[in-house]
Order: C-alpha cells, then sequence, then structure tokens
C-alpha cells in the first residue's frame, strides 16, 4: 500500500511544523505477510524505519516525538513475538543510542518498566541518563503504555496525595501523567490504514489533529511525513471555539 507522494520533496518554509507529533507504527506485521516472512522480521523492519524518521523529524524542526512501540494490551500477544519484541527494543538501543546521542536526541520512557526484563530496564533507564542534556528532538518511546492505566495511575496518585476533590483540576492530572512537562501531541499519525486511537495518548491527544494513512510503518518515510505536516497545515485548528462568529 502507498499514499499519493507529496507535491514536493522539501518542506515548505510558509508551513507550521508541529511542536510535537505522535505516532502509531502499525503494519509491521501485514507488511511481513505481503512479503512472506515472520512477523518478527516486519518489526525489524519498523525499527530500522524509525532512524530516518527520527532524522526527518529534526531536520524539520519537530521538538518532540513520540512513537508508540509497545502497549500493555501487546503482552496478550504470542510469547515468542513478545519476547523477540524485547530483544529489537535491546538491538535497538545498542544499535543507535550512540548516533542518537551525537545528534542531540533526548530520550525520555513513557509507560512502565515493570514486567519488562531487568536487563532491558537497565537498558532504557541509561538511555534516558545519558542523553538527558541533549535539546535538539525530545524523544518520547511509548513502551509499556496504555492511555487508560496512565489516567488511573494520576488519579491514584492524587489520591495518594491527599489533594481535596474540589481542587482538582485538568493541570492537576496532566502533572501527573507520563509526559508531565511535554506539550501535547499536535498532530498523531497512524499508518497502516487503521482508523483507530487503540489506547495511546487519550488525554494528550484531546485536540490533535490526526492523520491516516494507508501506508504500512516500514514503508513510511520522509516523503510521507511531509504530506502529514502539509495535510496538518491545511487545517483549521479550533480548539472548540469559532474563530469567525458570522461563518
Amino acid at each position: 500500500m502507498s499514499a499519493p507522494p507529496p507535491k514536493s520533496s522539501q518542506l515548505d518554509p510558509a508551513w507550521e511544523v508541529p511542536a510535537h507529533i505522535a505516532i502509531i507504527m502499525d503494519g509491521n506485521g501485514r507488511w511481513a505477510r505481503q512479503r512472506n516472512l515472520p512477523r518478527l522480521a516486519g518489526h525489524r523492519a519498523g525499527t530500522e524505519n524509525l532512524r530516518r524518521v527520527i532524522r526527518a523529524c529534526a531536520e524539520f524542526g519537530v521538538r518532540y516525538l513520540t512513537i508508540y512501540a509497545f502497549s500493555t494490551e501487546n503482552w496478550a500477544r504470542p510469547r515468542e513475538e513478545v519476547e523477540g519484541l524485547m530483544e529489537i527494543m535491546r538491538e535497538f538501543i545498542d544499535r543507535e543510542l550512540d548516533e542518537l546521542d551525537a545528534e542531540g536526541v533526548q530520550i525520555r520512557h513513557v509507560g512502565k518498566l515493570e514486567g519488562v526484563r531487568p536487563e532491558l530496564q537497565a537498558k532504557v533507564r541509561e538511555a534516558i541518563e545519558r542523553t538527558r542534556g541533549n535539546q535538539r528532538l525530545v524523544l518520547n518511546v511509548a513502551f509499556n503504555y496504555g492511555g487508560r492505566d496512565e489516567i488511573v495511575r494520576a488519579v491514584r496518585l492524587i489520591v495518594q496525595e491527599g489533594i481535596p476533590a474540589e481542587e482538582i483540576t485538568e493541570e492537576t492530572i496532566a502533572d501527573r501523567l507520563y509526559t508531565a512537562g511535554v506539550p501535547d501531541p499536535d498532530l498523531v499519525i497512524r499508518t497502516s490504514g487503521e482508523v483507530r486511537t487503540s489506547n495511546f495518548l487519550l488525554w494528550q491527544s484531546a485536540y490533535a489533529e490526526w492523520y491516516f494513512t494507508p501506508v504500512f510503518w516500514p514503508d513510511f518515510g520522509r516523503e510521507h511525513l511531509l504530506e502529514a505536516i502539509a495535510d496538518y497545515n491545511r487545517r483549521e485548528r479550533r480548539f472548540g471555539r469559532v474563530l469567525d462568529p458570522d461563518e
């Protein structure tokens, strides 16, 4: 599957570049099936593709990129696939950390590390600590993450802190999400043609623009990211307001 190519291979200087882009990287398994390959081959191809999308975001001036790497629901997949995904995550950190650090990418983890094998937990923490001072692009890796689980966690923290009900505001909850301190996404992209949120950034994406493309994630490249940004610039973001009362 492929989407129509963008009209230009370059970023239009007149475009507003989303400060925060979030991506549901979907379609790895179907990409592999089309090529008579095992599903894990599709996941590996998707991880390889992540490198070029990160570079493109940095080139275009995106400040925050959040990727949906592994959901809390993904534990229900076959054991072989889950173990393979964990190994791919480990390999990605080993292979890419030096270059991401050199290119000024700050890595953050969004989600829980509970249940993840200790050696992978250690590598995630190492990547976070090593890149903590980088400022060019913040890469939020949603790993062992679920939107509902995140909100439940925030509510539990509020209860534990003894905050009276009448003092709870949207900011109270937002400050206790994994993404505290990060601006909400302006644009959420989902690849593979599926049209659903899949428990991703439920709170944060309330007013995001959504972009759905039939392209499978391993094939989603710089040109497709450009088209998503072009489409974003054709939208009129209202945030619930009426911008022109006469319309």
